[in-house]
């Protein structure tokens, strides 16, 4: 794919602007770029496309849940407001090291904090 010159049109640009990424073709026309308001790319949404892309389950099962799903938990309130918790965090912490997490899990729910969580997450899962 060619690249155009954000400025003045021509093909085959050399240079791309170390903040947006937008190619041009000379200092002339990276300082009218530049003057005309450059804006930087946000990375969060490169990263998250890059890695939606290329993740896939190697072995789903009925259980499994989608990527839209999982995109979900990322983004409500209710899940962010529960993981601002310190002792949530300490909780999760505590399943994810553990050499037993079932276990680990089980005694987790005991927790009225956590089981807030884990609420919270299922009903963005089973909708």
């Amino acid at each position: 794919m060619a690249k155009i010159c954000c400025i003045c049109g021509k093909i085959e640009c050399s240079y791309k602007c170390p903040i947006c990424e937008r190619p041009y073709c000379s200092i002339d026309c990276y300082k009218e770029h530049k003057a005309n308001g450059c804006q930087p790319v946000v990375q969060e949404n490169k990263v998250t496309k890059n890695t939606q892309k290329s993740f896939n389950y190697e072995f789903p099962t009925e259980d499994t849940v989608p990527l839209e799903k999982l995109n979900q938990l990322r983004h409500s309130e209710e899940v962010k407001d529960c993981l601002k918790n310190p002792h949530v965090r300490n909780i999760m912490h505590a399943i994810l090291t553990d050499k037993c997490p079932t276990k680990a899990i089980a005694l987790a729910m005991t927790e009225p904090i956590f089981t807030e969580l884990a609420d919270a997450c299922l009903k963005i899962i089973e909708s």
